[in-house]
């Protein structure tokens, strides 16, 4: 198990890290996510999802980016991507259009690049 915490290591440019910061920082935007596993706080958050994220305390920028399903910004205040993705899987999203998203490819552009063995940068 590596311990590397040198220089560098949380410098990847266009790859979010998840850390204890992160962690924190998104900690009740992601119970709000995880909250929507239970068919009941589904048909609550669709009936009023504004209401729905003032339950749970999140900010106003993490509030903005869930009513208006901004993936990136969800990742960027502190959502994890299997949290996140539990709202995608609630509008009917897969995992490969998130991945077309974050990687400016678009769904199906993704898709193809996962069957040719990746996505190749550089």
């Amino acid at each position: 198990m590596s311990t590397d915490t040198g220089a560098g290591r949380l410098d990847l440019p266009g790859t979010p890290v998840f850390d204890g910061d992160t962690s924190r920082r998104g900690l009740r935007m992601n119970k709000l996510f995880m909250s929507l596993r239970d068919a009941g706080n589904r048909e609550r958050f669709l009936a009023d999802e504004a209401a729905y994220c003032r339950e749970f305390g999140v900010t106003a920028e993490q509030e903005k980016a869930v009513l208006d399903r901004d993936w990136q910004a969800m990742i960027d205040l502190g959502g994890s991507i299997f949290y996140v993705y539990k709202l995608a899987m609630l509008d009917g999203r897969s995992m490969q259009y998130l991945g077309g998203v974050f990687t400016g490819m678009g769904e199906e552009d993704f898709l193809a690049a996962m069957r040719a063995g990746g996505r190749r940068d550089g």
